[in-house]
């Protein structure tokens, strides 16, 4: 079985001693009551791994010696999900399974039919979403942490695929009215996947109008109808194995 990994903002170079304290310290020594001696993987959540063997433990702050230091390559094709703000006691749970599923980026977007509305109070909602990604990343053992953009409009969200589309993406509007499947697109071949998730109350006509004419392509992702908060995840496992990314 691999390491835990936890995250810090700087990994040392084989040898040296890191520390690991705050909110991930705490965690490790108090919540896992991991000891001397046990190993941890450590990783910026950017790519960055070291492998490491615990040599101090407080109650919370564990002292580290790293023993060696690598890379993890990104997998391709890189996949932003935009997702539309689902209702509030599944918002956060919808964050944690794309994270689990191998989500690379995510876009919160408030879409027409949103029963969420993060009016004013953007920054804590994205806030929330980033914590909830660096939990779910740690508990699947990512070496990359998503990145969670600020709150979109649904302008943004068409000039964010208009500029992917340039750049080869395909854009997948997941939706039951879609006239071809997910599975149809040429998913292995692209540099990028741009998922698109509606919100409970679904896309209206105006919003798959805008996206099919910005380069979206508005597909079916299976035989039955999924809750916003499950949908990314599923058409991320589906990715994993169409493509290489598993």
């Amino acid at each position: 079985m691999a390491a835990t990994v936890f995250y810090l903002d700087e990994i040392p170079e084989p040898g040296a001693t890191a520390v690991l304290d705050g909110p991930e310290g705490r965690h490790a020594a108090t919540v896992r009551r991991i000891r001397v001696g046990e190993p941890i993987t450590l990783s910026d959540g950017h790519g960055v791994l070291a492998d490491s063997e615990v040599i101090g433990a407080q109650k919370d702050r564990l002292e580290l010696k790293v023993l060696s230091r690598r890379i993890a390559e990104p997998v391709t094709p890189q996949v932003t999900v935009v997702q539309a703000l689902p209702k509030s006691d599944r918002s956060e749970l919808a964050v944690e399974l794309m994270t689990e599923a191998g989500a690379d980026a995510i876009v919160p977007w408030q879409a027409a039919r949103c029963v969420a509305n993060w009016e004013g109070k953007a920054r804590k909602g994205v806030e929330k979403w980033t914590a909830a990604a660096r939990q779910a990343a740690r508990q699947s053992r990512r070496p990359y942490i998503p990145d969670v953009s600020d709150l979109h409009s649904t302008r943004e969200v068409l000039t964010l695929i208009d500029t992917a589309k340039a750049g080869g993406a395909v854009i997948a509007a997941l939706h039951e009215s879609g006239a071809s499947r997910f599975t149809e697109l040429p998913l292995a071949q692209a540099p990028e996947v741009i998922l698109i998730v509606g919100p409970e109350g679904g896309l209206d006509d105006s919003e798959l109008t805008a996206l099919a004419a910005a380069g979206a392509d508005i597909v079916l992702l299976g035989p039955t109808v999924l809750r916003t908060s499950t949908a990314a995840a599923v058409a991320l496992g589906a990715l994993g194995a169409l493509t290489s990314r598993w």
